[in-house]
Formats: structure tokens, C-alpha cells, sequence
């Protein structure tokens, strides 16, 4: 067993690989920053200030949007500190934060995914019942579990690890990911078994429920006319590239975290900057171009400002 240590202060091993680099990376960091911040913010903005957009499901898409926005916040900025810093160090209780924030945001937008999915469920297997059942308070029940339950879960790993005995400063990697379970000298039980829970409660049944829903979505729109066919194609296609490339995501992520030394430095780094960029970035361009409602009204706010013509919607 180890010998436990003393820790006053976390040390982040990417640093090394880039400092030749570091104003590069943080210049262009900082753009892919601001252009998660601008896109999100800016279909956040049309959703909000649209009657017609305050529908269930554009208000699960405002969540999923605010969650890109809030899940960069917890990365970007401490990352860009990082890259004019002489040292790359942290607390191991603002590791935790970190580590919390990180985890709730990403578990909650499964539950978002689950929800938005059964939003198409009823209105297109349904229709009649749609208004009776997807009231506003069913809405906002849904909102509430997605960020709450999320952030029991991880409140849990969160708490576990501060009373963990650490036998290591050192964080491989370039934030504080499921790499802090490296620095302690044991893993707890508790740890162990309720990550099982988490991962079944957070994402495997989730991902079931979406899977079998949209499954029922498409086969009930099949059945039908081709309006129906169509309206299904436009709503549900988004949900699902969004559920893929989640998944990839999630997957990505716990593989990178258990991946010891054998994986190369730079190779690592490089797959942890794709689970940062992707999704965050994925997520407006996905609604703002294939919803055909948002897609509408970004059309007529790009056209006032004279950014660029109209897109065809």
C-alpha cells in the first residue's frame, strides 16, 4: 500500500507537454471558448424571447444549451488561467468543485436527453393527450429532477473522496476528472458500489429509455401519413445525433480517466480537448440549424445584423 501524503496543493501533469506552445493554445482555447459562450447564449437568447419557442420541448433544449454554457464554464476558464501560469497547481477541495460541477452537468443532460424524448413521445404517439400531460409543471418537474438527482449522485462521490486518505499530488490529466480517484491511496467501497448505481441510475437506464421511446416514435410515425413521418424525422433526428454523440462522449471519457501510464501524455491530452470541444460546440449548431422553428427566427436575427444572407429553412 502506499504511503499517504500530505496534500496541500494538486499539480495537473499536462503542462509540460504544451509549454512550448501555451500562448498558441491559449489563444485559440479562448476563441473556442467564446464561440461556445456566443452559440449557445445566442439560441438561448431566441428561445427566450420568442412566445412560439416556449414550447416543452425548446425548453429542454434551453437546458441542454444552458448546460453546454455552464458545463465550459467549469473547464475553460481555470484552463486558460493554467496556460499563462508559471505552475499549474490546485486545491484538492477546488479539485472536488470541479469534479462535482463537471459530473452533475454531465449525468443531468442524459436525463434531459430521457425527457425530451419522451416530450416526442407524447406528442407524436399522443397528440390529443399532449397539452394534459405536458403541462408546465410536468416540465418543470423534469427540469428539477435532471439537475437534482444528478447532483445527489455525485454529492456522494464528492463527499467520499474529501474524506479520502491521498497517496498522490499529481493529476494526470488537464482537469479534474475521474483521474482524482488516482491520487487516493484506496479506493472505498462505497465508491466502488455506488458507481455502479450512478451508472446504471444516470445513464445506462436513460439511454434505454430513450433507445426504446424513439423506437416507438418511429415506429408509430411509419404507421402514419408522411406529415407525421416528416414531423418525427425533424424533431427526433437532432435528439438522437445528440444521444450518439453523447454516448461516444461519456464512454470517451470514463475510458480516458481509467487508462493508467501506458497511454501516451499527448494522446491523452488530445482526447480529453475533443470531450471538451465537441459537445459544447455539437449542441447550437445541431438545434440552430435542423430545428426548423429556431432555425427561422436565427435566420431573421443573422439577416437584421447583416451578418450573413438568408438561410434557407
Amino acid at each position: 500500500m502506499d504511503e499517504e501524503l500530505n496534500v496541500t496543493h494538486l499539480t495537473l501533469d499536462w503542462y509540460t507537454e504544451v509549454n512550448k506552445y501555451r500562448y498558441v493554445f491559449f489563444f485559440i482555447m479562448f476563441i473556442l471558448y467564446s464561440l461556445i459562450i456566443c452559440t449557445n447564449s445566442t439560441i438561448l437568447y431566441l428561445i427566450w424571447i420568442h412566445k412560439n419557442l416556449h414550447e416543452p420541448m425548446y425548453i429542454f433544449i434551453a437546458a441542454l444549451l444552458l448546460n453546454s454554457v455552464l458545463y465550459s464554464t467549469t473547464i475553460y476558464p481555470k484552463l486558460l488561467i493554467d496556460f499563462l501560469s508559471e505552475k499549474q497547481v490546485t486545491t484538492y477541495s477546488a479539485c472536488l468543485f470541479q469534479f462535482f460541477m463537471f459530473y452533475t452537468l454531465v449525468c443531468s443532460e442524459f436525463l434531459l436527453l430521457a425527457a425530451m424524448a419522451y416530450d416526442r413521445y407524447v406528442a407524436i404517439c399522443k397528440p390529443l393527450e399532449y397539452q394534459t400531460i405536458m403541462r408546465k409543471t410536468t416540465v418543470s418537474i423534469f427540469l428539477v429532477v435532471a439537475w437534482l438527482v444528478p447532483a445527489c449522485h455525485v454529492a456522494v462521490f464528492a463527499i467520499a473522496s474529501a474524506e479520502a486518505k491521498l497517496c498522490d499530488s499529481n493529476i494526470k490529466g488537464i482537469f479534474c476528472n475521474n483521474a482524482v480517484y488516482t491520487l487516493q491511496c484506496e479506493i472505498s467501497r462505497l465508491i466502488t458500489i455506488f458507481g455502479v448505481v450512478a451508472l446504471l441510475d444516470l445513464s445506462i437506464l436513460p439511454m434505454l429509455f430513450i433507445v426504446f421511446t424513439y423506437t416507438k416514435v418511429f415506429i408509430v410515425s411509419h404507421r402514419s401519413c408522411k406529415e407525421i413521418r416528416k414531423k418525427a424525422a425533424e424533431t427526433c433526428l437532432p435528439h438522437l445525433l445528440i444521444l450518439i454523440s453523447y454516448s461516444a462522449f461519456f464512454v470517451y471519457d470514463i475510458s480516458i480517466a481509467r487508462v493508467k501510464s501506458d497511454f501516451p501524455k499527448t494522446t491523452r491530452i488530445i482526447m480529453t480537448l475533443q470531450i471538451m470541444l465537441y459537445q459544447p460546440l455539437l449542441n447550437p449548431f445541431i438545434y440552430g440549424l435542423k430545428m426548423k422553428e429556431i432555425s427561422k427566427h436565427l435566420n431573421k436575427l443573422l439577416s437584421q445584423a447583416n451578418i450573413i444572407p438568408c438561410i434557407k429553412t
